[in-house]
């Protein structure tokens, strides 16, 4: 049976991030344009990201030096060609946000100018990452979320989950296969409402939620990847989940990271006795790429049975610290640590989902109108491992070219105004929610165990076990009972957690973020790890 839509647009954002939000901005001038955000609209990754942004503005730097940072860092997987065009617009997207309103921080010169001043992070040979103190993702999202919320065309959705898009062939209408809408669970409604379009743009994040360990919000949790998956379109590079080595170790601090920067002006890493290791691991010592720094604590910790490892910037000037890192600094006072005094136990978590749904250099997938940007995505520019600082930039990036594409090509497309009503009429109220938590615990514990740092073969074939089991159980319940927010995130993190273990077990070497002990050695060839639907 349909039915009129509920809502009816040109273009459909699902995600309210750095891509999302920069995307619809640059849509509005000219397109009516919807936000699905799953929370508030300004909850997501780029929120509670602290370096900053990749882009050359020093007369010293260089966009090829940036271009071969990356590739570097990426451990031989990256697409140069993708990296070239990320590097190459980054100036003018990151001109954008300026004037747009981001302030950055600056820095006056012994000869009396006034620059940005450029941080240096992991990965990076120059000072190039422009930052607002501390807090960069807080400046850059509340800046485009009160730019969106004040435009005329642009319509937001807080708290309401897309379950599933909605594909021209599943629904009887003839020509190319094409996305053509949405259905999507209305929270404060409690009912599920369809919304149509001529484009739908995925910019949901990534899915670092799969892991009980992570520095990202609960909203993390994989949907756009999982949703692309079920329309038909190709994944990529799943096992390459980036863990950030140094988040804050205590009770009631689930997901605080302590950036990059810190190491970046000097902070080391120590052992509970007080001794620094990396140098042991890598001659670049604190600043080495992320799986680098991820590994050695994890192994560290391993040896000796510790808890955690520690960073120390105490050495450095105390006004220094605290004029650098003001967020921090108050955070972890208010769990009564002195970053200016002592040094701070840390942990590493889940943090960046460097492979997704495969695009092109315009964001379009394998589905027709449907598109994909930043942590969703997979554009070839991080490879086996992301560089510090490159994330924002991807989204600002392919929010501008993904803006190109879809303006030019939205005329040739049609609005389907009548859409299949969603059926719950075979479905109860569930009196057991305490199963969606129990498999939400057990899938995120054993993705932690044998899916995490350092991996095995029967690991990862013991993972793949539990997977199907809780696949099975999920299906069931989706099927039988009314869905919940809950219900949806954890049939979508079951999903990316199948592709992720999928695609580490096809990858036979261990290569950046990529870690097996059964395959200690990198393959003379790199290839990126592609999962086309139905092959599997």
């Amino acid at each position: 049976m349909t039915h009129s839509t509920d809502y009816s647009c040109d273009v459909l954002i699902i995600g309210s991030g750095a891509a999302g939000l920069s995307l619809a901005l640059r849509l509005a001038e000219t397109q009516q344009v919807t936000v699905l955000s799953k929370g508030p609209v300004s909850e997501g990754s780029t929120f509670y990201a602290q370096g900053g942004i990749a882009a050359v503005f020093d007369e010293t730097d260089s966009i090829e030096s940036h271009i071969e940072d990356t590739l570097i860092a990426g451990d031989g997987l990256c697409e140069r060609e993708a990296v070239s065009f990320i590097a190459s617009n980054a100036r003018q997207c990151v001109q954008w946000l300026i004037d747009n309103g981001v302030l950055f921080d600056k820095e006056t010169r012994a000869n009396g100018e006034e620059h940005y001043h450029l941080t240096r992070e992991g990965g990076h040979s120059h000072r190039r990452i422009l930052h607002s103190a501390d807090a960069t993702g807080r400046a850059v999202e509340t800046t485009l979320v009160s730019q969106a919320l004040s435009h005329p065309n642009i319509r937001i959705i807080e708290r309401s989950n897309a379950i599933d898009l909605i594909v021209s062939d599943k629904i009887g209408i003839a020509g190319a296969r094409r996305v053509v809408g949405a259905y999507i669970w209305n929270r404060k409604r409690e009912k599920v409402e369809t919304c149509s379009a001529r484009s739908i743009v995925l910019a949901t994040g990534g899915a670092a939620k799969v892991y009980q360990y992570t520095t990202n919000p609960d909203v993390a949790s994989g949907d756009g990847i999982a949703m692309a998956w079920r329309a038909g379109c190709r994944v990529a590079n799943l096992e390459f989940n980036q863990f950030h080595p140094t988040c804050l170790f205590h009770p009631q601090a689930r997901n605080f990271l302590l950036t990059e920067a810190l190491r970046g002006e000097g902070a080391y890493l120590k052992r509970p006795d007080g001794t620094r290791f990396m140098p042991d691991f890598d001659a670049r010592g604190e600043l080495a790429p992320r799986d680098i720094v991820a590994r050695a604590i994890d192994h560290e910790m391993k040896r000796l049975g510790a808890d955690c490892m520690y960073l120390d910037i105490s050495h450095q000037p105390a006004d220094f610290v605290r004029s650098h890192f003001p967020m921090i600094y108050d955070k972890l006072l208010s769990f009564g640590f002195d970053l200016t005094k002592e040094p701070i136990p840390i942990v590493p978590a889940a943090h960046y989902t460097c492979g997704g749904v495969m695009v092109d250099q315009h964001g379009r997938t394998d589905l027709d109108g449907l598109y994909a940007i930043g942590e969703v995505s997979y554009t070839g520019l991080h490879g086996a491992n992301r560089m510090a600082s490159n994330s924002l930039l991807e989204c600002l990036v392919y929010g501008w070219s993904a803006a190109e594409d879809i303006s030019q090509r939205l005329p040739q497309r049609e609005i389907v105004t009548q859409l299949p009503a969603w059926d719950e009429s075979r479905v109860d109220d569930s009196d057991e929610r305490v199963v969606i938590q129990h498999n939400w615990h057990e899938l995120r514990l054993f993705m932690w165990d044998y899916v995490g740092i350092v991996r095995t073969t029967k690991r990862l074939e013991r993972a793949l076990r539990r997977i199907s089991m809780l696949q099975q159980e999920i299906d069931e319940y989706y099927a039988n009972f009314r869905i919940s927010n809950n219900l949806l995130e954890l049939r979508n993190l079951v999903q990316v957690a199948e592709l992720i273990v999928r695609c580490a077990m096809q990858r036979k070497e261990s290569r950046g973020l990529h870690f097996t002990l059964d395959y200690p050695e990198q393959l003379p060839q790199a290839l990126p790890t592609i999962l086309q639907p139905g092959v599997i």
